[in-house]
């Protein structure tokens, strides 16, 4: 199964200095059909007004993945971690038996960035936060793991999770392949261009749910940069 989820389907909140909108039930937002995709619990593609963001907040039990698509933001934790992640780069909060922390805009632009929810498979364990580049020239052409708890990626950001969140970016015309495996829940977002999928057309920040898959080959019809959750 691929599934077309388009933008202005996904649920919404303006908040004023947030702008969010919801690929799965979150919030104020809920929708039978789209709780979650197999262990990809939130997906949420947020606008963050200049020199605003989320105060400080709890979670647990969590794996919380951030890919910031323009700006940056500024994480502060109880753990005692600072980071300020650029656009193209990740963050990943494993938020385990309980951990406070605020991200905040502090630029003079617009921050937009996905927030992706995974749920872990073991609950109790201490929590974490960790940050790091992930230049695009790298990523040209294929898929590269940015964030995993799955076997042999080590070159990612840990999660503790049986899932991969993974980058690409390709230019008009090109292909990619993904070995998905038909047991396996895959959702692509295209951040940026236009995109096929089988038969299916996502324009930018377009949702695509993929099951019963082995395969996923994915053709950019416009220059494209793209985020894919890979979950059990």
């Amino acid at each position: 199964m691929i599934q077309l989820r388009p933008f202005d389907t996904l649920g919404a909140a303006d908040h004023g200095w947030l702008d969010a909108r919801h690929h799965f039930s979150f919030a104020g937002y809920h929708d039978p059909d789209r709780h979650n995709w197999g262990r990809l619990r939130v997906w949420n593609d947020d606008t963050i007004a200049p020199r605003s963001g989320f105060a400080t907040h709890p979670h647990n039990d969590m794996e919380i993945v951030t890919y910031v698509r323009q700006g940056a933001i500024t994480h502060r934790d109880s753990l005692g971690n600072e980071g300020r992640t650029e656009a193209g780069d990740v963050q990943v909060m494993s938020a385990g038996t309980g951990i406070r922390h605020s991200e905040f805009n502090l630029e003079d632009e617009e921050t937009r960035l996905f927030q992706i929810w995974i749920l872990p498979d073991s609950f109790g364990e201490n929590p974490s936060w960790g940050a790091r580049p992930f230049p695009k020239d790298d990523r040209s052409g294929r898929f590269v793991t940015l964030a995993s708890g799955m076997r042999g990626d080590d070159d990612a950001l840990p999660i503790r999770a049986d899932a991969r969140v993974a980058g690409a970016m390709l230019r008009a015309g090109e292909s990619t392949s993904y070995a998905l495996g038909t047991d396996r829940h895959a959702y692509l977002v295209p951040a940026t261009g236009r995109v096929r999928v089988g038969d299916v057309e996502a324009a930018a920040r377009d949702g695509i749910a993929v099951t019963g898959v082995d395969t996923i080959t994915v053709t950019a019809i416009e220059d494209s940069e793209l985020v894919l959750v890979d979950a059990a």
